[in-house]
């Protein structure tokens, strides 16, 4: 289906340090095991989007290896799903995992606006259909000094843009989460300007390494995990990587985007992950994966920088945090 329109994380270090995640990591696989029997038995409902209890997912099908992946040893599954940064539902890291349990994620619909040849409002399936999907295994750095390495499922976003047709005018793609208090609770506090908005230069989103993302772990992404599609960029802090995803704009200008726009001093708009910058109220120069007990460096970029530091040469990387 394809209608027509008009063209128009604070974490505490308490939270940081979870040694029970550490010490209960067999439970956690165990426990992650679980839900893929269920799921295979027919526990969980086979449609993409149907309501779902929060760690349950259906199997995507036809899923190749992507490149790129890490080799670093996975976050496990039960960790990945119930430690969320998803202010739309909650400002702790445990609550959205139960907040967004019955979140309606189908039929969804994405908004194509902007300086591009074919905007219009795409549901979702046909949004993706031309897309085979892939697994990458990308590092995700939070800028609260935690991390985790995922086995995302999704899509070179910069295959989509070109699919797209963005015009010259085109140097900036905007993203937009849905805004729906009452599903979304959060939402109905102020903490944030809401609707939640991100952005990324041209070339950062047609770089190889960023994806839409659909799933993980080999299944559909969870409600609590930005449900049904959310941008992943593996070079950047975690806040660029929105969720739920109603709206992608190309502009001109470069966005507003929200953490920006709720304290500049500390979010810039670029947010690559760099740990010679430190955020006001703490350092950047060193992690703790979850799962760890014991901190470890923090790579610039992310590890990535011999795929991406080539589009920032020549930038004040202080000055463009």
């Amino acid at each position: 289906m394809l209608i027509k329109i008009k063209r128009p994380s604070d974490c505490r270090e308490s939270e940081v340090t979870d040694k029970r995640l550490y010490l209960e990591r067999r439970r956690f696989l165990r426990l992650a095991w679980g839900t893929v029997l269920a799921t295979a038995a027919g526990v969980v409902g086979p449609e993409l989007g149907s309501p779902r209890p929060a760690l349950a997912g259906e199997k995507l099908k036809g899923v190749r290896k992507g490149p790129f992946s890490t080799d670093e040893e996975l976050t496990p599954y039960k960790a990945v799903t119930t430690y969320n940064n998803f202010y739309e539902f909650a400002t702790d890291k445990r609550s959205p995992a139960e907040l967004a349990k019955n979140f309606q994620t189908k039929p969804w619909t994405v908004a194509i606006e902007g300086e591009v040849k074919k905007p219009a409002v795409y549901a979702l399936e046909d949004l993706l259909k031309p897309h085979p999907l892939e697994e990458r295994i990308y590092r995700l750095r939070c800028v609260e000094a935690w991390s985790m390495v995922i086995p995302w499922v999704g899509f070179p976003l910069g295959d989509l843009i070109k699919r797209l047709e963005p015009t010259s005018k085109a140097k900036y793609v905007e993203f937009v989460t849905l805004y729906d208090p009452e599903q979304m609770p959060g939402q109905r506090y102020p903490v944030l300007k809401w609707p939640y908005v991100e952005g990324l230069r041209m070339d950062e989103a047609m770089h190889p390494l960023t994806i839409l993302a659909v799933g993980l772990y080999g299944e559909v992404l969870p409600n609590q995990n930005g449900a049904p599609l959310r941008l992943v960029v593996p070079w950047k802090y975690g806040f660029k990587s929105i969720k739920s995803i109603v709206k992608i704009r190309f502009v001109e200008q470069q966005p507003v985007t929200t953490w920006h726009r709720a304290a500049p001093h500390e979010y810039g708009f670029y947010a690559n992950v760099n740990p010679e910058v430190d955020h006001p109220r703490w350092s950047q120069a060193r992690e703790r994966r979850i799962g760890e007990f014991f901190k470890r460096k923090t790579l610039m970029f992310n590890g990535y920088a011999e795929e991406v530091a080539h589009l920032y040469a020549g930038m004040d990387l202080r000055k463009y945090y």
